[in-house]
């Protein structure tokens, strides 16, 4: 990137270390960026032969090389270093992804002492780490040794009361027991200290050791809050602790659990308001940083992807990827089975604590790129379906359709769950007869998951007051109609402990991240089930205007964890130096923001610096216009005619885009090695004629044929040889190879004549070029959202959030025959 002007005012750099990349993002004194860098682990550093920044192995492990984190740290610095005046650089926060650095007990180094002279990857070759690859946050290989500790601890309910959660694939503490004895025993006797990520990267910019923050001793699995009411002997009450029972669970003995504990190091539990320490000698001499640059504690990068986007008490902020996570500002600590709860890694140790909880689902990005590739070939195609299939993927109110995707294992209640799981008309089937519902039937199941676990989530209290002002919550269809009261309706007959039909207690806002918000059928679905407006960062709405279905930021964009590494390093900054301000980081950083609002009359925050210009950015403003009508509204096509009322009786066709990004980002082939015109994919790309093209009939249609799917013998040839040769991982998300070896079985099958092509009949209708996917732009958005960086990408729909209600009790009776194991 071509080197800035290196004069102008305080700077404050963000770095993130994720999965794929590292990531740094520089703002100035009132938050506006002004410098983006980033290293791709696969195309800059191919040596170590990662896809997505990661190897995957058998036994669903996940794991990435910590030398390769070291040498991306190197290139990153060295970037920072050209571009950029690093003397204006006062302050380094960042975040990192959910990982462990295992140091060898013979060579635990002296971060203080390092030659300038010599890179960091150098200092601390592979063979630094008795676990030179160590598993990232995706890897689900400890499942049964976090159910171990979760049984010997009591069960969910007694660990979740004692530690904050109930077992998880990431937990370290499973991670630790797993190391013990399924690898060979010098692993684990050579290990002299272990460190998160997030404090291995603080370490190696402050130079010193540096400890995790409460926040992340909380998704250990071992650590008990201060906020527990359940202090032993020999602890005082409000100061949290290791416990000392989950550590000789995972050491297998009293004396090996205290040498866990002192791997473990202590715990900062100041907030994160106090610096960690000042930059390091190594980066003052080797890249010119200052030596009074202040370096903020370092977190997790789901908590510092939250931090960005400023949430307020009633948001949700919702993050799809690999791992699709629901976050929230928690007001008490009640720790139970169905969720997470940490304490917010930037608070002030004198004001009330403050907590977020979590609600998560592994089984994200993998389904919905499996679904893509077995059923559409294409987003366009997959966001399409999702728009136009009704809610429930029937328009009758009888015949519902739902499906539930466990691929890898997950946490309680789901932690035995695993396959794929569809059903009709309240009937367990191998496959839906119509296969266009599937795309739908997939977001839906993620999405209502989330919608009743956050009801859940809200009864337990954790939250606080969560009723929206001035809304009255909507009756069931049959007290409108009937004019009964409220006391009339039976909640125990639903099978519910919560109303399905009020809203009040659901989220006032719905702040959306990741690769999925880039879709307005998927945007317009969240808004509905959870009838509030959703709304996305400015950065991820242009960025998306280049490429529109990756979770990694396209080069000039910043990442929202690493510009809340940044944010953080501000809100610090300025309390060493008793620059004033608000106490509370949500309030301080709006404070600056709306102080850059009117200095500026109004300008927007930078999405990008350098990079490709987005189109995204429309109807911004509180006078603005309607912004694109094209991705708003709701997101079912019955009831709003018009552009977005469904295709008529014209055959789903889609052809493939983006392939070429495709192969140069991952060298290879896309798709779950389908070929062309695979069966059962919608309009698969390529040459061939007509395979994979459904029936006539429109969605709805009386009769059989609506459920009809045709090919052609070229189709099932296709399916023959692509199944003899085996499946290729989808990478369209970055996501794990999934090695996958099975089809539904309404994928096989002998050729069955096709349909005429004449468009007038309902025959197949081929375009002629790829239609690529058409993001989400920004609609018109309120000052209040717009100066802290937000754009509305949809609006809420209260019809169709009636219609979402009456599902809701089917679902959850679906949804618990699953995690039970009864189908």
């Amino acid at each position: 990137m071509p080197a800035l002007p290196k004069t102008g005012p305080s700077l404050f750099l963000g770095i993130e270390l994720g999965v794929d990349q590292l990531r740094a993002s520089i703002v100035d004194e009132s938050l506006e960026l002004v410098g983006v860098e980033c290293v791709d682990f696969d195309s800059e550093l191919p040596e170590y032969k990662t896809q997505g920044g990661i190897f995957t192995t058998p036994g669903e492990a996940y794991t990435t090389p910590v030398e390769m984190w070291l040498k991306g740290l190197d290139a990153l610095l060295e970037k920072l270093h050209r571009n950029y005046d690093v003397t204006k650089i006062k302050a380094i926060g960042g975040a990192a992804q959910h990982a462990l650095v295992w140091w060898k007990s013979t060579t635990v180094p002296s971060f203080s002492s390092l030659d300038p002279h010599v890179p960091l990857h150098s200092h601390f070759p592979a063979h630094t780490f008795s676990l030179p690859s160590t598993p990232v946050a995706q890897d689900t290989s400890s499942q049964t040794h976090g159910l171990t500790i979760e049984s010997l601890l009591g069960g969910p309910d007694h660990m979740a009361a004692r530690v904050g959660s109930c077992a998880n694939p990431s937990m370290v503490a499973a991670q630790l027991l797993r190391v013990r004895e399924m690898w060979p025993q010098d692993v684990w006797a050579r290990t002299g200290r272990i460190q998160l990520a997030s404090a291995f990267l603080a370490s190696l910019i402050a130079g010193k050791w540096t400890s995790m923050g409460e926040a992340e001793a909380c998704a250990t699995g071992a650590w008990v809050h201060g906020g527990s009411h359940n202090a032993p002997p020999g602890h005082q009450p409000g100061q949290g602790y290791w416990d000392e029972g989950v550590l000789d669970i995972v050491g297998g003995s009293r004396e090996e659990g205290r040498r866990v504990r002192g791997w473990l190091g202590d715990v900062d539990v100041s907030g994160g308001s106090r610096k960690a320490g000042n930059v390091s000698r190594y980066l003052v001499e080797r890249y010119g940083f200052d030596p009074e640059t202040i370096v903020a504690p370092f977190t997790s990068d789901f908590l510092s992807s939250y931090l960005s986007q400023l949430p307020s008490a009633g948001d949700a902020v919702l993050s799809f990827g690999p791992i699709d996570t629901l976050l929230a500002p928690a007001q008490h600590y009640i720790p139970t089975r169905l969720y997470n709860l940490f304490p917010h890694p930037a608070q002030d140790a004198t004001e009330k604590r403050k907590y977020i909880a979590v609600i998560n689902n592994r089984n994200a990005d993998v389904p919905r790129a499996l679904v893509r590739d077995m059923y559409t070939k294409s987003w366009s195609a997959f966001d399409r379906l999702v728009a136009i299939v009704p809610p429930g993927g029937s328009i009758g109110l009888d015949d519902k359709l739902f499906s539930f995707w466990h691929l890898q294992p997950d946490s309680y209640p789901f932690a035995r769950a695993k396959g794929i799981y569809r059903f009709e008309t309240g009937i367990k089937v191998s496959e839906f007869r119509d296969l266009r519902a599937n795309p739908r039937c997939l977001v839906e199941s993620q999405v209502l998951s989330f919608r009743v676990k956050w009801s859940r989530l809200i009864a337990t209290g954790v939250l606080g007051s969560m009723r929206k002002a001035n809304v009255s919550p909507t009756p069931p269809p049959s007290l409108q109609a009937t004019g009964g009261g409220r006391s009339t309706y039976s909640l125990s007959s639903l099978g519910l402990s919560f109303d399905p039909y009020d809203h009040t207690p659901l989220p006032t806002r719905i702040l959306a991240t990741g690769a999925a918000a880039n879709f307005p059928s998927v945007a317009n679905l969240v808004g509905d089930i959870f009838n509030a407006p959703v709304f996305g960062p400015l950065t991820q709405i242009d960025s998306a205007q280049i490429v529109p279905h990756r979770n990694a930021p396209v080069p000039g964009y910043p990442s929202r964890a690493a510009l809340g590494g940044a944010y953080v390093a501000r809100w610090v900054w300025s309390r060493e130096w008793n620059a004033g301000g608000l106490g509370v980081f949500e309030d301080e950083m709006k404070r600056l923001l709306g102080k850059r609002w009117v200095a500026t009359g109004g300008a927007l925050l930078r999405s990008n610096v350098n990079g490709a210009s987005g189109v995204g950015v429309v109807g911004l403003g509180a006078g603005a216009g309607g912004g694109s009508g094209a991705n708003s509204g709701t997101s079912t096509p019955y009831g709003h005619p018009g552009s977005r009322s469904g295709l008529g009786n014209t055959v789903f066709v889609e052809e493939e885009e983006d392939e070429e990004l495709e192969r140069e980002r991952n060298g290879g082939r896309l798709g779950l090695g389908f070929g062309n015109n695979h069966p059962g994919v919608i309009g698969g790309g390529g040459g061939g004629g007509g395979g994979g093209v459904y029936g006539a009939a429109s969605f709805g249609d009386a009769g059989q044929h609506s459920r009809m799917r045709t090919q052609t013998g070229s189709t099932a040839d296709t399916f023959s040889s692509s199944t003899s040769s085996g499946i290729a991982p989808s990478s369209a998300y970055t996501t794990p190879d999934i090695n996958l070896g099975v089809f539904p079985p309404g994928l096989s099958g002998g050729a069955i004549p096709p349909p005429s092509s004449s468009p007038s009949n309902g025959g197949a209708i081929t375009p002629t070029t790829p239609t690529p996917l058409t993001p989400v732009v920004a609609l018109a958005t309120g000052d209040s959202e717009a100066q802290v960086g937000l754009g509305k990408v949809a609006e809420p729909d209260l019809d169709a959030f009636m219609t979402y209600a009456a599902i809701v009790p089917e679902y959850s009776r679906l949804e618990t025959m699953v995690m039970k194991g009864i189908v």
